[in-house]
């Protein structure tokens, strides 16, 4: 049994690994590229470069040789990124809470955007990521209010786009303030989807696109999650002010990868070996649901003749109650352990819940593959798994019995992959 479950963790990686290959963000815009040859800069004019993101450092590689002539480009990706980003000046600020790299980096944006002018070509490289990695509060909002706004949203059980609502309406930058710092110069923006349904409006709070709300309805949402009366003064003062109606300049935006190839590509990389079932329905939500949901998947095909695999993308949420470390996967792959621990299958099972960008929360781990001993093991070194899970502390349980999924950082971002196998 053991080997067993060794060869279908080693087969869910290599499905994982392959999805991760798909959203190759060099590969991708360089795909694009050939559809879209870019606008040359008029007379005098330069290539106004700002890639932000997880994938950023591997864009920025990919398009500054198919550019010629003067060039200033400024590359922003997160923290422990360490990939080389051609000539571009490289901001590594952090993700998921904004730091001060990030508010420098912004600064540094604003500046370049506001230097450009009718002859100039502006290029966004826009990957996942984004909206924490450049917070540019408007005035009278400080590093630290965004930071506490960033903190509360993420504990907070809020969909992606829910929170990238409210963090574009206090953004210089966000929900189109990319466009209005950059105008007259015109813009094109090249964008890898992290976001379930590929909405450019919520990739990276949506830099070059009209904002998914406004300001009311940030205010509702808040209050809604519990979380108005507890925001710093200016931020509440900022969103119930009134909001620039004037248009937002146009921008030539083109999305080049998202989730759902790189679904298609792990469900490729599964099926010379195994039947595969790609669901088309994004796991999104709470983790609880998105639990209940797999484990349903895991019964409904409890007699299936045969190996099988069950691929899903999307993104899911965390509600935290407890002072643990984690993040969504790790535990949405330990809550799938625990249900399957509660109604045990004789066959042999795996499943592996993972972040395309290599990293799963504050943590170094992508996420995780349990299988059916992944409880048994905590026990039988004297953890209790029900009080990890209760206290969110997914990372150190799923360290403790040996399931984190380690990547290091892929250098792109297109939400996660959920594979389920059955021996």
């Amino acid at each position: 049994m053991r080997d067993r479950i060794a060869a279908l963790k080693e087969a869910a990686r290599a499905g994982f690994d392959a999805a991760v290959r798909r959203a190759d963000p060099g590969r991708a815009l360089a795909r694009c590229l050939a559809q879209h040859p870019l606008p040359a800069p008029g007379p005098g004019g330069r290539y106004l470069v700002v890639a932000v993101g997880k994938a950023a450092p591997a864009m920025t590689r990919a398009l500054l040789p198919q550019l010629s002539g003067k060039t200033e480009t400024l590359c922003i990706t997160q923290a422990g990124n360490e990939e080389a980003a051609g000539s571009a000046r490289v901001f590594r600020a952090g993700h998921p809470v904004p730091d001060e790299t990030g508010a420098e980096a912004a600064r540094a944006v604003i500046a370049l955007l506001q230097s450009a002018g009718p002859e100039d070509r502006v290029i966004a490289l826009i990957s996942g990521g984004g909206s924490a990695l450049l917070p540019a509060p408007p005035p009278g909002i400080s590093l630290a209010d965004k930071q506490a706004l960033n903190a509360a949203l993420l504990a907070s059980g809020l969909d992606i786009v829910a929170m990238n609502l409210v963090r574009q309406l206090v953004s210089q930058l966000k929900g189109g303030g990319f466009l209005r710092l950059a105008s007259p110069a015109p813009v094109t923006a090249f964008i890898l989807s992290d976001v379930v349904g590929d909405d450019l409006r919520a990739i990276a709070s949506g830099p070059t696109v009209a904002p998914l709300g406004t300001r009311a309805e940030a205010q509702a949402i808040l209050q809604g999650a519990d979380l108005w009366d507890a925001l710093p003064a200016p931020i509440r003062r900022h969103l119930q002010e009134p909001e620039d109606r004037t248009p937002l300049p146009p921008a030539d935006n083109h999305l080049i990868g998202g989730n759902a190839h790189s679904v298609e590509a792990a469900a490729k990389a599964l099926a010379p070996d195994l039947s595969v079932i790609a669901d088309p329905a994004p796991l999104t939500g709470d983790v609880s649901t998105a639990a209940a949901r797999i484990f349903a998947a895991l019964q409904q095909h409890r007699g299936h003749e045969g190996p099988l695999a069950l691929v899903w993308g999307g993104e899911t949420t965390v509600r935290l109650t407890g002072h643990g470390l984690g993040g969504r996967n790790q535990e949405l792959a330990l809550r799938v352990a625990a249900l399957a621990d509660a109604r045990p299958l004789v066959r042999p099972w795996v499943f592996l819940s993972g972040g395309t960008d290599g990293r799963d929360g504050p943590t170094e781990a992508a996420g995780a593959i349990t299988d059916q001993n992944s409880l048994p093991r905590l026990r039988k070194i004297g953890a209790d798994p029900e009080a990890l899970l209760a206290n969110n502390d997914s990372h150190r349980a799923l360290a403790l019995s040996r399931d984190l999924l380690l990547t290091g950082a892929t250098g792109t971002n297109v939400a996660d992959v959920q594979i389920l196998l059955l021996g």
